[in-house]
């Protein structure tokens, strides 16, 4: 049987997403919505975590950084909320900038409990309702619907399409980012970071903006999430929250995009289906995690990268040549 080109199944997942909401009722599609949510939080800790191997445990802080600006702002101020949403990424940004740049050259486990704390800081910080902007436990309530002049995204189906464009959007940025020079370097970085700064590689500088661009796509995250549930309270950003964004990114395989979206799916969806046993959740969770790491480390849908380093190069050479372009010993060219 004749191999499909990539294309026709691309065309066909792209007909297959637009043509959804007619396929389901209304709860499957705000279900989706929330799996769509993920799917950006789980891309956008992708650039940190796989694309330039930094394990970060408290992705809900900078999610966080963006849904209460738009929150705070949108309900003090009247500014509509679509013209938050670089707002909210630029400021969910700059915090990044702020808490990373410290703490940037510490490694692995390190690193990794370093986030943590940050995380539970920033929730913490939250509850305590600090100048009495964010509402303590009860958060703030109100948060606008996004406006787009000739009408405004209020319902299931609509906020559907406004959700599946952002996806497409980070899809698109993460694959050009991952074939650029800071790609490569990422690469480079996750692979083995002592040799990408013998190679003269800004090893500190292409991680602060790992950061900077994984919290700037969270805080856009945020601020679809605020709007979407016009109400934001400390609770959703706990380290639960951290842990399944965590839990997307190894379950979908490490620096792929396309498991990523899987995963989000899994993670976002399989829970209404087994709500009786919403109470084992964490177990099921848990279980899933190390039967994953035993049998399939390399994620469900595994980038390209691994995927070379399972099977080795092409016979043809392909494999050497896409290893030179993407990863590898000669990715910083």
């Amino acid at each position: 049987m004749r191999k499909l080109p990539p294309g026709f199944w691309l065309g066909l997942a792209v007909a297959a997403a637009l043509a959804y909401p007619w396929l389901v009722n209304d709860y499957w599609v705000d279900v989706m919505n929330f799996c769509g949510i993920y799917m950006l939080l789980g891309l956008s800790l992708t650039i940190i975590v796989g694309y330039a191997g930094l394990f970060n445990l408290g992705h809900a802080a900078f999610y966080a950084v963006g849904a209460y600006t738009t929150a705070i702002l949108s309900t003090r101020f009247g500014i509509p909320s679509l013209l938050l949403m670089p707002v909210s990424a630029l400021a969910a940004a700059a915090f990044a900038y702020v808490i990373s740049r410290p703490i940037i050259h510490l490694r692995g486990d390190y690193l990794c409990v370093v986030t943590i704390g940050f995380g539970e800081i920033m929730r913490i910080a939250l509850i305590n309702n600090p100048g009495g902007l964010t509402g303590g436990v009860n958060g703030i309530i109100g948060v606008p619907r996004p406006d787009l002049g000739l009408f405004t995204v209020r319902s299931v189906d609509q906020y559907y399409y406004f959700i599946l464009f952002f996806i497409v959007l980070f899809v698109w940025g993460m694959g050009r980012l991952e074939r650029s020079r800071i790609g490569r370097g990422w690469t480079c970085i996750r692979e083995d970071e002592t040799a990408a700064e013998a190679m003269g590689i800004d090893t500190a500088f292409l991680k602060l903006l790992a950061f900077v661009l994984g919290a700037a796509g969270a805080g856009l995250a945020g601020n679809i999430y605020a709007t979407k549930m016009t109400l934001v309270a400390p609770e959703g950003f706990n380290f639960w929250e951290s842990c399944v964004m965590f839990c997307i990114v190894v379950l979908g395989g490490t620096g792929s995009v396309p498991g990523v979206i899987v995963a989000s799916v899994g993670m976002a969806a399989l829970p209404e289906l087994f709500r009786e046993f919403a109470r084992a959740r964490m177990l099921v969770f848990g279980l899933a995690m190390v039967l994953m790491m035993i049998f399939r480390p390399q994620g469900l849908w595994p980038s390209a990268h691994w995927r070379r380093q399972v099977s080795g190069p092409a016979p043809d050479g392909e494999g050497v040549r896409q290893q030179d372009r993407v990863g590898g010993a000669g990715c910083w060219k």
